[in-house]
């Protein structure tokens, strides 16, 4: 079933409704953009022709059975609930591998709703019900069974566009957290700034919500692949390692509105790695013609 974009910014508006009524106490549930449902609805009454940023935000769940609390954190692509909502729980009280399996569970339960259904309070509820679990001794939870089947783990690779990276904290925080979590790809700096991270989708998943909040604004994931695989992954990563890609720019470094990035270097940059079509989804223009 297919829908247009104003019909699923109504059912978001919709939902939002409902999950204010839920959490009515302002630090039980914050907008990334305070202005983000006046733009939707001001869009949806031909106000605004530009289509809205994404609708994101975070819910801040405390679960009574361990008395733990957990961030879910939620992006609401423009035609969810046609396509898959974005979802991420976190818990300081959570391990690394705690997160993951927690993160798979969620993801494989929101997997099995059709589309055109909402979904968040039902995620809610999931972890409400479930998140027990995730928290007890790690050995309870990571001991493997004798008759288990292979894991299917899916590999993705994110590309995620800024307007530009320059300060020297967030490129170093960038490159701090691509190597804790073991990903591959790689963080160009300058204008505009382009990331690429791969690895198994609940550590690019959790790379991009750490990097990201509580407050980048101008920062999107343009694109992502993936692939289901049994294995490590190791055969369809297109990177060694995780570092800062440094090109040749054009433009005074300290003046930095005019400190733009080759993009031709880039464009050769994406070729050598098998990359070449990403080009013009990041940029919008055909690859043939950066060459000129």
């Amino acid at each position: 079933m297919s829908a247009s974009v104003e019909e699923s910014l109504q059912l978001q508006l919709l939902e939002m409704e409902m999950l204010f009524s839920m959490f009515p106490n302002q630090e039980e549930l914050k907008l990334e953009d305070v202005n983000a449902l006046t733009n939707i609805r001001r869009y949806l009454e031909g106000a605004r022709e530009e289509l809205p940023p994404n609708i994101e935000f975070v819910i801040t769940l405390q679960i009574e059975e361990p008395k733990v609390k957990i961030d879910l954190q939620v992006t609401m692509p423009h035609s969810y609930p046609y396509v898959a909502l974005q979802l991420f729980g976190r818990s300081s009280e959570l391990d690394r591998q705690q997160q993951l399996l927690l993160n798979k569970g969620l993801t494989a339960y929101i997997g099995t709703f059709d589309p055109g259904e909402l979904c968040v309070c039902a995620a809610i509820q999931w972890l409400q019900d479930n998140s027990e679990s995730y928290f007890l001794n790690r050995k309870l939870v990571y001991e493997p069974s004798t008759q288990a089947k292979p894991i299917k783990n899916t590999f993705l690779r994110m590309w995620i566009y800024s307007h530009h990276i320059y300060q020297q904290d967030l490129r170093k925080k960038i490159l701090d957290v691509g190597k804790r979590l073991e990903v591959t790809g790689f963080c160009m700096t300058g204008k505009p700034g382009i990331i690429c991270v791969e690895g198994f989708k609940e550590h690019c998943e959790e790379f991009w919500h750490t990097i990201r909040y509580p407050n980048w604004k101008h920062i999107s994931c343009k694109h992502a692949e993936s692939v289901e695989t049994e294995g490590s992954g190791e055969d369809l990563r297109l990177f060694h390692s995780f570092e800062e890609l440094l090109l040749e720019a054009h433009g005074d470094y300290g003046l930095r509105n005019d400190y733009h990035m080759n993009l031709g270097r880039f464009l050769e940059f994406l070729k050598k790695h098998k990359s070449e079509h990403v080009f013009q989804i990041l940029f919008g223009i055909e690859s043939k013609n950066s060459e000129s």
